[in-house]
């Protein structure tokens, strides 16, 4: 690997510079992205747009993971608020947040 001389100033100033605080925006970007950094939580709203609908257990099957696991999972999702659940009897619904959703793309959008 060859390297190259850093010339002064080039790659570290004298000082550093002050940092833009997070606006919401960001925050709220950065807390959608959390919620979607794991690849079982994408495939989960993968189903979920393409059904338009779920029961918990259907996920569980079309996911090679524990229902702990799966349940972990849709509880990040619908705190972030991509996902919502209905209880339906002893089973809880799970739907994509329409609007939540179209959120998430402005925000990335925007970037």
């Amino acid at each position: 690997m060859k390297e190259i001389p850093c010339t002064p100033g080039a790659c570290a100033p004298d000082r550093k510079p002050n940092p833009l605080p997070l606006g919401d925006e960001e925050q709220e970007l950065a807390d959608l992205a959390k919620a979607l950094g794991h690849p079982a939580r994408v495939r989960i709203l993968k189903i979920l747009i393409d059904k338009n609908a779920c029961i918990c257990g259907d996920i569980v099957e079309a996911i090679p993971l524990a229902q702990s696991t799966v349940s972990q999972h849709l509880k990040q999702l619908q705190e972030a608020g991509l996902i919502q659940g209905e209880i339906d009897g002893p089973r809880v619904c799970y739907c994509i947040d329409a609007a939540r959703l179209k959120r998430l793309k402005v925000l990335i959008a925007s970037l």
